[in-house]
């Protein structure tokens, strides 16, 4: 499957700024089952972009806008093909569990393995993994495609109860949760219980009208290392195993890992962040004869002239000082 993929951001400053970091994830990995062939950014105020591939071979774009301004807008649009998976067998051979120990003696994805920010036991945790029953018995397929399932079941999908940087216990003390919730409760799972390297997956996902995940958002879930598989995808936030329909673009320990943006800045002001991502299918929009970069009226900000720009940071600069001499 061929897609189109649009991610915009949007910062918006209560006061002007006089200097922003930003460092961005939203670069689609290249992989055994996706190919990136196109990937643009833009952002607004203008800045050069500099890339650098960090440990996990995510692709990073970051940038610093020196000047003063009061909004920060970034564009992301991506051409991705993926491709379907194999199937999956209906269980590993009865040695998968001792095969999974010897390799965690050699000390490999150690890091994979290890408690991070998002995925330390709990005592919600412990209890939750009573009541899924999980535990080392039967092989590791099967034991996670049963997690899975329960925990699409245990947690409720409701975009408004959490942040994507919220703990664990917070959507286990309610039972309710987004996407970021359900990867990094199984995560946790599998770590503390099961003892599986896995990691966390940063990504879009093509919608159905089945899925539980809302979409206009970005996407996530996690892999499991499993022995003869390799890095097996589960998404338990809509109760499937990642496929053609998932886009991935960074792999990290946990969500403070890969965030699609990261940054500070100077000045005494706070942010309001805006998000929306659109995920198509080329084919439709071809047979549409439609635009691949179409607007809709969603993004006005890229259509500012270079006036209008000097202008905006006129009025931000005579604020400045206009606070500035209120203040002596």
């Amino acid at each position: 499957m061929l897609y189109s993929v649009r991610h915009t951001t949007r910062f918006q400053y209560t006061a002007p700024i006089a200097e922003s970091v930003t460092e961005v994830r939203m670069q689609p990995r290249s992989t055994d089952y996706q190919q990136c062939s196109v990937f643009r950014l833009q952002v607004r105020p203008q800045a050069r972009i500099y890339t650098y591939t960090d440990d996990q071979q995510n692709t990073v774009h970051h940038f610093t806008q020196p000047g003063v301004h009061q909004q920060l807008a970034i564009v992301a649009e991506s051409e991705v093909l993926v491709h379907e998976r194999p199937p999956l067998p209906a269980a590993l051979p009865a040695d998968a569990w001792d095969r999974i120990d010897a390799s965690l003696a050699g000390g490999e994805h150690w890091d994979m393995l290890a408690p991070s920010e998002f995925t330390t036991a709990t005592a919600r945790l412990a209890q939750l993994a009573r009541e899924l029953s999980v535990a080392r018995r039967a092989d590791p397929l099967t034991v996670l495609l049963e997690i899975n399932h329960k925990l699409h079941r245990a947690i409720a999908y409701d975009a408004a109860s959490t942040n994507v940087d919220s703990p664990i216990d917070e959507a286990l003390a309610h039972r309710r949760g987004v996407c970021q919730d359900y990867a990094h409760i199984m995560l946790a799972l599998v770590r503390n219980e099961l003892r599986i390297p896995c990691r966390y997956v940063s990504g879009y996902l093509f919608h159905s009208r089945a899925d539980t995940s809302a979409d206009g958002a970005s996407h996530a879930w996690l892999d499991v290392l499993l022995p003869d598989l390799g890095w097996v995808g589960f998404d338990p936030t809509n109760d499937m195993i990642v496929g053609e329909r998932h886009i991935e673009v960074a792999v990290g320990r946990d969500y403070s890992d890969v965030p699609p943006t990261r940054g500070m800045y100077k000045g005494n002001a706070g942010s309001e962040l805006a998000v929306s991502v659109r995920v198509r299918l080329i084919q439709d929009l071809v047979a549409k004869d439609e635009p691949f970069e179409s607007d809709g009226g969603e993004t006005p900000v890229y259509r500012s002239t270079a006036q209008q720009l000097h202008a905006r940071y006129a009025e931000t600069l005579a604020a400045i000082q206009m606070q500035q001499q209120q203040q002596q």
